[in-house]
């Protein structure tokens, strides 16, 4: 499961290292005029919220830091994924049954229900899959290339053929 997930993170450090500054704050493409740094940062909080919460078993999704530096500048955003695979190094396989409690708010008010340390992992892996598919469409918009052909798929995803 790690190996996955650390697979899918270095794709997102292979684009910061490959755009400048300004293309990864500009926020010009609509329809949601969100930046490659917004979504970077957000993918990112959600893992952190993860790390944050597992010395005492609660994870609250709603907590995130929103780091401004890492949301504006690509140098701070692969600091602040370069932090978040060294955790992910760390962790042990035999933790991933572990019960931890998860709290977000699914828009009506803050919930909480048990999860395993596997499952809130692999739910962070899908989220960050899907940012990544979002960010395909504005890095399209921004005339950027993709890191590779994989970015922002499901591994689920059919491929479709073209002749």
């Amino acid at each position: 499961m790690i190996e996955a997930i650390e697979k899918n993170l270095q794709r997102g450090i292979q684009l910061l290292q490959n755009i400048s500054d300004e293309d990864y704050r500009n926020a010009s493409i609509a329809p949601y005029y969100s930046s490659i740094g917004t979504h970077t940062r957000h993918i990112l909080d959600v893992f952190d919220c993860i790390f944050e919460g597992l010395p005492v078993d609660e994870i609250n999704l709603v907590n995130r830091k929103r780091n401004n530096l890492a949301e504006n500048f690509t140098e701070n955003g692969i600091d602040y994924f370069n932090t978040i695979l060294k955790k992910l190094k760390q962790l042990d396989q035999s933790e991933f049954d572990r019960i931890v409690k998860v709290k977000d708010d699914l828009g009506l008010g803050i919930v909480t229900a048990n999860y395993t340390l596997g499952s809130i992992l692999i739910q962070a892996h899908s989220h960050a899959i899907h940012h990544f598919a979002s960010l395909g469409y504005v890095i399209f918009q921004l005339g950027i290339e993709l890191p590779d052909e994989d970015f922002g798929f499901n591994p689920t995803t059919p491929k479709s053929k073209s002749n």
